[in-house]
């Protein structure tokens, strides 16, 4: 009795060890899969920064270009009720550049078809107009089902999403590029509220 009775002792504890393996087993497969997943994720995600586009005289440049600034970017068209802007978008440019400030137009016909020149036509008024000095870049989308990659993913995918509802939106980058706040075309380039925002970051 006693010999059987060691020997199924034995044998229960030779299962018990062997399901707890296998327990272990999948446990630390698990954790493997989950870290996968998430090195998976990490490579997939857009760094809008490094997104490409054009400047109005055709060269390639990102918001990389622009690390260590604080960043204005602005969908502008030259036949709106906010082009008159153009002027104070500039004294803007003009009293925070030293201090490293950039604004960016990016001139856009989403909205009611106020843009519709050629890049050329662009930059020429925009120089004899308002003697503009800023980056302006070259015409794109900002909205709809062709929007500029860099706009889908300011819009869609970042800190501050929502969609450009017209002319003269600004958003505003910190020094690393991050979106930290946007204003709809009301808002005045030298409003109290957006300059005080510009401060904060320099």
């Amino acid at each position: 009795m006693t010999i059987q009775t060691l020997g199924l002792a034995t044998v229960l504890m030779l299962l018990v060890g062997s399901a707890c393996s296998k327990k272990s087993d999948t446990g630390a497969e698990g954790e493997n899969t989950e870290s996968a997943d998430m090195e998976v994720s990490q490579k997939t995600a857009v760094d809008y920064r490094s997104i490409p586009f054009q400047t109005i005289t055709d060269n390639t440049t990102s918001l990389a270009d622009f690390d260590g600034q604080v960043v204005l970017l602005v969908n502008v068209a030259s036949k709106c009720g906010y082009t008159p802007q153009y002027t104070d978008l500039e004294k803007l440019y003009r009293s925070f550049k030293d201090s490293g400030f950039v604004v960016i137009g990016f001139p856009a016909n989403n909205f009611g078809g106020q843009e519709p020149g050629t890049n050329a036509e662009i930059i020429e008024f925009c120089k004899k107009t308002y003697d503009i000095s800023f980056p302006i870049m070259a015409k794109v989308s900002v909205a709809g089902d062709d929007k500029h990659p860099l706009f889908v993913e300011l819009t869609e995918n970042s800190s501050v999403q929502g969609e450009i509802k017209w002319n003269f939106s600004k958003m505003l980058l910190d020094r690393q590029g991050n979106l930290i706040s946007r204003y709809d075309s009301g808002v005045e380039p030298l409003s109290e509220k957006l300059v005080g925002e510009i401060r904060k970051l320099l």
